[in-house]
This record gives structure tokens, sequence and C-alpha cells, in this order.
């Protein structure tokens, strides 16, 4: 039998993405947008599908257009009514992967969204490098169009 011991520079490497995951996650909570702007890189590779319909889903590149994107997801939906739940939260060095369940009621329509989602982040020098959503677009979208 032969054991591998294990490689604590990729455990570092882990638990520092893992902290600072946790602490976005909890800066959205909280809508502290100045801790957002901090923990995201200068430059951010950011994917969320270009939805022209939704006025918080567009192009961002830079940590403090990253960041606002919670203030304006909170302005154009009912906070009484978003719901965000994480599953799964897995983390392999840099990269860290959250799965979960979202939901919401878009303000000027009154309707509602809902379905998985999927977060992939990447950490680097203890910043976000890397933020790619995944999500049911086109529940948000149809929340978005007035009837």
């Amino acid at each position: 039998m032969t054991v591998t011991p294990p490689d604590t520079a990729a455990d570092s490497v882990a638990e520092a993405t893992r902290r600072v995951v946790q602490d976005f996650l909890y800066a959205r909570l909280a809508g502290d947008g100045e801790r957002l702007v901090a923990l995201f890189a200068d430059e951010v590779d950011w994917l969320l599908a270009d939805n022209p319909g939704v006025p918080w889903i567009r192009p961002r590149s830079t940590g403090a257009e990253c960041a606002a994107q919670a203030a304006e997801l909170a302005e154009h939906t009912v906070a009484e009514d978003t719901r965000a739940s994480v599953d799964t939260f897995l983390v392999d060095g840099a990269d860290a992967v959250l799965m979960g369940h979202l939901s919401g009621t878009v303000r000027a329509t009154g309707k509602s969204f809902e379905g998985p989602f999927a977060l992939r982040l990447t950490v680097e020098d203890g910043r976000i490098t890397r933020h790619h959503l995944y999500e049911n677009s086109l529940s948000v979208a149809q929340a978005c169009t007035p009837s």
C-alpha cells in the first residue's frame, strides 16, 4: 500500500480560496459594496449570459463593475422575495464552484424567477479574478418582461 503525503502547499491555496469565497458570500449577503470591491481583482474575467432585457445583467470587467452587480440586482428585485441557497461548495486550489438554487421577484413587473445556478470563482493573490455564473436566464428574462 502506497500512501501519498498531503500536499500542504495545495491545501493552503485551497484554504485561502475558501476563505475569500466565504468572505465574498458574507459581503453579498450584507450588501457590503465596499468589501465586494476589495474582494474583486482590478480586472475580472466576468461571464453571465448577456440578457439585454435584464437591467442587472451586462458585461463587466473591473472589480468595481462586478461589485456593483449586487446593488443593481437589489435595486431591481423585491428584497423580501429574494432567496439563494448553496447546496454544494467545492474548492480545488484557486478555483471554487458553488451550486444551488435562487429565486426572486422583479420589482417593475411583479413577476417571479427561479432556478438552479452554478458559480465558478477563481481566487488569485486573495482576490477574485474569475466570476462565471450559470443560471436559468430564461426565467429571469421572462420575469423582467412586462405582460
